[in-house]
C-alpha cells in the first residue's frame, strides 16, 4: 500500500457506492437539501450524479465529506448465539 493512500478513509470505496449509500440513508430530497446541486434536486439519478460529480471536484468533495460524516451501522450481535 502506498503511503499516499494509507490514511485515506475512502480508499477502495467507489463513488457509486458513496452516492448509493447516501441516497439509501437520506433519500434524494434530503440529500438535495444537504448538498444543493441540480443532479440531486432535478430528476435525480445515480447515473447523472456520477457524471456530474466526476467532473466537479468541489461537489465531489462535499459528497465525500457527507459520506464520511454519515453514521455507520454497527454490526448487529446475535445475543442468542452461544
Amino acid at each position: 500500500m502506498s503511503n499516499e493512500q494509507a490514511n485515506n478513509p475512502l480508499h477502495g470505496i467507489t463513488l457509486e457506492h458513496i452516492v448509493k449509500s447516501l441516497v439509501k440513508h437520506y433519500g434524494w430530497s434530503e440529500l438535495g437539501d444537504l448538498i444543493n446541486i441540480k443532479c440531486f434536486n432535478s430528476d435525480p439519478s445515480v447515473k447523472s450524479s456520477l457524471k456530474f460529480l466526476r467532473k466537479t471536484p468541489w461537489a465531489r468533495k462535499k459528497v465525500e465529506d457527507l459520506y464520511l460524516s454519515m453514521p455507520k451501522k454497527m454490526p448487529s450481535k446475535n445475543i442468542w448465539k452461544k
